[in-house]
């Protein structure tokens, strides 16, 4: 069985082979090895993003666990990842729409046993390395960025870097934000500091109160998105990888692959395509 249903990674890799930078070939004789294609590359960087094995697991007899690490630090240096996160947004927006004038952003605890960059001691996991992603996510629950940082990172700092990928929609994706736009978040972001965060940013923050019960409001979306991501990534759940751009691939990766399974959901009801599945999934 796949690590991805072919309805939703195969549109993925039609973007991700037309972001791929052309191969130049610098050998003086031209007869070096033959290079192994970048479908097989990517297919195994799917199966290590959701299964959450090592690449010397997955790697085989078809490509060594050596050519995936190079060949994926060959894409996050070209940025194809965040490109290819870029293009899904944009696509999800003119098909289905983008709700930002309601978006949501918590932090998200996972074990991370190898250290590394965007790693630190967990204050809920009895002292044990970990990492925290700082998650944006638009009304529906679509993730919108994320900001990895140590585990022992409070939430409330990494507000202002989290909100900032706003900015790809005006300046990347030419989207557009509206002119009002409300920030959901929980009780660990109540303080006078979030507020006055919130005003410079032009937005309208409903932040829920310490002590109170528990006030779910209109956040319960970015708990789902959460759940999407360790659950369907185990890559995400238990952090392995060491340098904080290859934590930011894999969450990137993800990201497109849960926008067009969305954008394919819904779309099954309003529009029709030659490979469309047979029925709504």
């Amino acid at each position: 069985m796949p690590a991805v249903p072919s309805w939703v990674i195969d549109p993925v890799w039609d973007q991700f082979e037309a972001l791929v930078p052309e191969i130049i070939d610098t050998h003086p004789l031209g007869c070096h090895n033959p290079r192994i294609p970048d479908r097989v590359v990517f297919g195994k960087l799917v199966q290590v993003l959701v299964v959450g094995v090592s690449y010397a697991k997955i790697a085989d007899s078809t490509c060594s666990a050596t050519t995936i690490r190079t060949r994926r630090d060959e894409w996050i240096t070209a940025g194809v990842f965040t490109r290819l996160e870029q293009l899904a947004l944009t696509a999800y927006d003119q098909v289905v729409g983008l709700d930002l004038e309601n978006v949501t952003v918590d932090g998200c605890l996972v074990k991370a046993p190898c250290r590394g960059q965007a790693a630190g001691r967990s204050p809920v996991d009895r002292g044990k390395l970990g990492t925290k992603r700082s998650l944006l996510v638009d009304g529906a629950g679509i993730p919108l960025g994320c900001v990895s940082a140590g585990a022992n990172r409070n939430d409330s700092p990494l507000l202002r870097p989290t909100l900032e990928h706003l900015a790809r929609f005006d300046e990347c994706l030419g989207v557009g934000l509206p002119e009002q736009i409300t920030v959901h978040l929980d009780a660990g972001y109540d303080s006078a500091k979030t507020r006055d965060l919130l005003d410079e940013l032009g937005c309208h923050g409903v932040i829920s109160t310490k002590g109170s019960p528990l006030q779910a409001g209109k956040r319960w979306v970015i708990e789902r998105t959460n759940s999407w991501h360790n659950r369907g990534f185990k890559k995400l759940a238990i952090c392995t990888e060491r340098p904080t751009r290859v934590i930011d691939a894999f969450i990137a990766l993800a990201n497109t692959i849960i926008i067009t399974r969305r954008l394919i959901h819904t779309a099954w009801t309003t529009h029709r395509w030659h490979t469309r599945p047979p029925r709504r999934p």
